[in-house]
């Protein structure tokens, strides 16, 4: 799979999704799932 380089802008938006789907009770999985992210690196 060929790696994905995220600038710190793309980045923080990411988290910022994350924590509002969290806070909306979804788990961390569904969540990086829905990103297109692994659990290890959020």
């Amino acid at each position: 799979m060929k790696r994905k380089y995220r600038k710190p802008e793309q980045i923080i938006k990411l988290l910022r999704q994350a924590e509002a789907k969290s806070v909306q009770g979804q788990s961390i999985d569904d969540i990086c799932r829905q990103l297109g992210i692994s659990d290890a690196t959020y």
